[in-house]
């Protein structure tokens, strides 16, 4: 079976643990050669690698795992690199989310100013990555990017890279789409087959098909329109911060009752009450530093004092890790699969011209 070198880049994200236990559950679906964790921040990288050192242990021993602040190091002879790059931290994200409330104006990390500051620190580093993977990788690299704002880089890279190997994805559709297959009583995201457009964050559903090729989507906003969508089922969509996102789902739809709409998409249709119903003193930035970010330091903690013998709760690390292995994995072997990621629309909405030299 063929092997591959798979780069985290970002390696000190505290999505990372998450992922990598994605990776190694299934690690007969993408066999690694090597892991290697790369960062620019190497204490905090360091933190995270403690609990990844025990995922490996736990479920692939065997595996050769590398931590690297060295670009040439990291990414020579790679295969996939996956992109989770937040530039600037979460001391950053607290601006980008406090100052816009500020002024009345909705304060979140992929849309509004908040989003165009991230999106604007995020550009020239990712572009670095690319010329790093494209210095040192194989020629055949694949990044699978995962870094907000999508929508932003994505459009940027296109245009400063547009060679580049580069496949933009976002997990929040997908984790959707979860709550759309539960509702429906299926177990799986990519249980339904999706027809979706718009950009990224701020699209729309217009079919949601079952593996025997039915359309679910009546019954669907039926049962959304009586009960109201239900939370995700992963942790990272599901605490108490989201769930006020998810009560808003009916609402869009009562309002735009045509197709089913992202979440996301309160922050531009009720931009105003979307601003009211946030604290300008505690955001969502806050909330991760006050619950992923210290579980992180707390179970680094609890791996380093027991020796590795107790094990982590790599429950508090689930992000939406399937998916960006499902992708890996279909581009690896050709599978053919379908999945919503972001892609130029060149002419395949007639709706919606075709305008390559615009941003």
């Amino acid at each position: 079976m063929k092997t591959f070198k798979l780069v985290i880049a970002g390696g000190g994200s505290t999505y990372t643990p998450g992922i990598v236990k994605s990776l190694l559950v299934q690690k007969d679906r993408l066999k690694l050669n090597e892991l290697v964790l790369y960062d620019n921040n190497a204490e905090r990288q360091e933190a995270v690698g403690v609990i990844v050192r025990h995922v490996v242990e736990m479920f692939d021993p065997e595996l050769k795992l590398t931590l690297t602040t060295d670009p040439e190091v990291a990414m020579t002879d790679a295969d996939f690199i996956f992109a989770q790059m937040r530039v600037g931290l979460y001391a950053m994200r607290e601006q980008d989310e406090k100052i816009p409330l500020k002024y009345g104006v909705v304060g979140q990390e992929t849309c509004g100013p908040g989003g165009l500051a991230y999106g604007l620190r995020t550009i020239y580093p990712m572009v670095e990555l690319i010329d790093y993977c494209e210095k040192y990788a194989k020629p055949t690299y694949w990044i699978v990017n995962y870094s907000n704002p999508a929508a932003i880089v994505a459009k940027a890279t296109f245009r400063l890279r547009p060679k580049a190997r580069i496949l933009n994805i976002c997990d929040m559709p997908v984790a959707i789409m979860l709550s759309f297959a539960k509702m429906l009583g299926l177990e799986k995201y990519n249980d339904v087959d999706p027809v979706y457009f718009g950009l990224n964050h701020f699209g729309w559903w217009t079919h949601l098909y079952d593996k025997s090729g039915v359309d679910r989507m009546p019954e669907l906003k039926e049962k959304i329109m009586k009960f109201g969508l239900a939370a995700s089922h992963d942790k990272h969509h599901s605490d108490p911060s989201w769930r006020h996102t998810w009560e808003n789902f009916k609402e869009i739809l009562t309002d735009f009752p045509e197709y089913l709409p992202n979440t996301y998409l309160q922050y531009y249709l009720y931009a105003k009450e979307s601003a009211e119903d946030m604290d300008p003193n505690y955001t969502r930035a806050n909330m991760v530093m006050d619950g992923r970010e210290k579980d992180m330091i707390e179970q680094a903690k609890l791996i380093r004092e027991s020796g590795g013998k107790k094990e982590a709760n790599l429950n508090l690390f689930n992000a939406f890790g399937d998916f960006i292995v499902d992708v890996a994995c279909s581009i690896a072997y050709n599978n053919a699969d379908r999945y919503l990621v972001i892609v130029e629309n060149k002419g395949c909405i007639p709706q919606m011209p075709y305008l390559p030299d615009c941003l």
